[in-house]
């Protein structure tokens, strides 16, 4: 379809990457995105352990599941999980499977080839290219170890994270706005803009979308469910609505967001990623479900 070139009634703030440059440091927005979304994400937690009205009943009875201490280290463990899962995750389903193909993006000239005649490039996270879906596998493996290293339920500390990590996703999606990257398919929409490095062809802003669906939207949903809701009750069932709302929210975006390149015809990489999202919460809703509460010991022998 052929798109005018028009003015976009919305102009792209042209705001510099860069945050603050201290001599040769450059601290960039795209750095202070990731610690915001884990210092907030890390303060709500806290928040919401020292609710004491949220533990109150089964399967908690009063103890909530994680103290102040074991989240300060949680913490430590999800960010490494996000910055490794984030980068292999995009080597794997980028730079290796959608650049084995003949696009003809930038990003992959050169790869996957040069991973093998380059390693170091496999961590070269400065040069760009950080995955969602790698990143969530990341902290996923990050809690599931952590939690068996403290014998502590991973469902539950899953349900504590996912109830934060919208917060993560609203100022990732900024940064990318804020860096000129991931702009939206060409549109005439009034609300269109010209993305500097996106040709002079008025575009989606749908990095604003993402922020406003997988981050303000999100968040609101997973908020209500546990705080009015009770989800957390079941546990899992949080996870599961943190999968299924981006699954679904990141799928529908795709179809405005310029794709990285072609995958499986009109199927962007996005969307097949985000499918296996939307199968994963099929899982944790029935496994969150079907299960029944269970006494802790003090009680059963007070009965008994």
């Amino acid at each position: 379809m052929h798109i005018p070139l028009i003015e976009a009634l919305l102009p792209y703030p042209q705001i510099n990457p860069v945050a603050l440059q201290l001599g040769p440091i450059a601290i960039r927005w795209y750095a202070l995105a990731y610690i915001a979304g884990l210092l907030l994400g890390w303060w709500l937690i806290l928040r919401q352990l020292a609710q004491r009205s949220l533990w109150t009943n089964a399967p908690f009875y009063g103890t909530a599941p994680a103290n102040a201490e074991q989240i300060g280290d949680l913490v430590v463990w999800a960010t490494f999980g996000v910055i490794l899962g984030g980068r292999l995750g995009w080597v794997l389903f980028y730079g290796v499977i959608l650049c084995s193909g003949d696009h003809g993006y930038p990003y992959c000239y050169g790869l996957p080839g040069h991973f093998l005649t380059d390693p170091i490039k496999i961590f070269a996270a400065w040069q760009g290219g950080m995955s969602f879906h790698g990143g969530l596998i990341g902290v996923a493996i990050a809690i599931s170890i952590f939690s068996s290293r403290q014998k502590l339920s991973a469902l539950q500390l899953g349900d504590l994270v996912a109830s934060v990590a919208p917060i993560g996703l609203f100022f990732g999606r900024i940064a990318n706005f804020i860096n000129d990257e991931l702009w939206g398919r060409p549109t005439n929409v009034p609300w269109a803009m010209i993305f500097p490095r996106g040709g002079n062809i008025p575009r989606h802003p749908s990095q604003l979308y993402e922020a406003a669906l997988e981050g303000i939207a999100l968040f609101i949903i997973l908020q209500l469910g546990l705080r009015k809701f009770r989800w957390h009750q079941k546990p899992g069932l949080l996870i599961g609505a943190f999968l299924l709302g981006y699954g679904v929210f990141r799928s529908f975006v795709e179809m405005y967001r310029e794709p990285d390149a072609p995958f499986l015809g009109p199927i962007t990489m996005g969307q097949a990623l985000s499918s296996f999202m939307i199968i994963g919460s099929v899982y944790f809703f029935w496994r969150a479900l079907r299960q029944q509460p269970e006494e802790p010991k003090a009680i059963k022998q007070a009965k008994g």
